[in-house]
C-alpha cells in the first residue's frame, strides 16, 4: 500500500517545500517536491501523486493573493503555456526529459548569474530599468514552462526567466505566478487522467497529504506579503539560480 512510514517521511517533507512555493516564496523550493518523492516511488507515480496536490496549493494561493495580479504578464504567457502543455502531453513517453530540465537549467543558472554579476561587478552600478512586454519571449518561455510543468511539475524558472526582468510590485508578480501555474496545473488534470495516473492509490496517498499542503501555502503567502522589493527580487533571483543548478544536476 503506498501510503506507509517510509512514504510519508519523504511525501511531507515534499510537500512543505512545495507549498511554500506556492505561497510565494520561488521555484527552487519547488522543484524539490518530486526528487524528493522519487527516492520512494517511481518518478510518474511521485508527479501524479503531486499534482492533485498542487491544485489544492492553488486554490489556497489564489484565495490569499485574491486581490493582486498583473494581467499584462498573464495574457502575454498563457498562449504559449497552453501549447507547451500540449507538446508535453504528446511527447510524453518519447522525450528524453533529462536533456529538457538540463537545457533549461543551464539557461536559468546564466539569467541568474548575469543579474548577480550585474549586482556585484565592481565600478558604477547602473540600475536597469523594467523590461517592456515582448510576446515573442513571453510566448517562447510561456511555451517552454508549460513543457516543462507537464512532465515534471518544473515549469517555475521559465516562467522566472521571463516574468523578473519587468521588475513588478512582489505581490503582483506573485498574484500573477499564482494565477498562471493554477490554470496550467488545471489544463493538465485530463492528460494526467487519459495517461492512467490518477488512479485511486495515488489519489489516497493526495489526499492523506492536503492539510500540510495547506498549511504550508498559506504560510509562504504570509512571509511574501511581509517582504520588502529590494529583498524580493535578490531572493527570487537566488531562487531561481538554485532552480537552473537543480535542473542541471537531475539532467545529469
Amino acid at each position: 500500500m503506498l501510503p506507509d512510514p517510509i512514504f510519508y517521511a519523504a511525501a511531507i517533507p515534499a510537500v512543505i517545500l512545495v507549498g511554500l512555493a506556492k505561497g510565494g516564496m520561488g521555484g527552487a523550493l519547488s522543484l524539490l517536491g518530486v526528487p524528493i518523492l522519487t527516492f520512494v516511488v517511481e518518478p510518474a507515480t511521485a508527479a501524479a501523486v503531486m499534482l492533485p496536490i498542487l491544485i489544492v496549493m492553488d486554490i489556497v494561493a489564489l484565495w490569499t493573493w485574491r486581490h493582486y495580479n498583473h494581467w499584462p504578464t498573464l495574457v502575454m504567457l498563457l498562449p504559449g503555456a497552453l501549447i507547451g502543455t500540449a507538446l508535453g502531453w504528446y511527447t510524453f513517453s518519447t522525450v528524453p526529459f533529462e536533456l529538457t530540465r538540463m537545457l533549461v537549467g543551464i539557461a536559468t543558472l546564466a539569467f541568474a548569474g548575469k543579474y548577480f554579476y550585474d549586482r556585484w561587478k565592481p565600478g558604477e552600478k547602473i540600475e536597469k530599468p523594467p523590461a517592456p512586454q515582448r510576446p515573442a519571449a513571453a510566448t517562447f518561455w510561456g511555451g517552454i514552462a508549460g513543457y516543462t510543468s507537464f512532465i515534471s511539475h518544473s515549469g517555475g524558472p521559465p516562467f522566472q526567466i521571463y516574468t523578473l526582468p519587468l521588475k513588478l510590485d512582489p505581490r503582483s508578480y506573485t498574484g500573477a505566478s499564482v494565477r498562471f501555474f493554477a490554470i496550467v496545473n488545471f489544463v493538465k488534470l485530463p492528460p494526467y487522467y487519459f495517461l492512467g495516473e490518477l488512479g485511486a492509490p495515488n489519489l489516497t496517498a493526495s489526499a492523506s497529504l492536503l492539510p500540510f499542503a495547506v498549511v504550508a501555502t498559506i504560510a509562504g503567502g504570509m512571509i511574501i506579503k511581509r517582504m520588502r522589493m529590494e529583498v524580493f527580487y535578490p531572493l527570487m533571483y537566488a531562487m531561481a539560480g538554485l532552480a537552473g543548478l537543480k535542473l542541471v544536476l537531475d539532467g545529469f
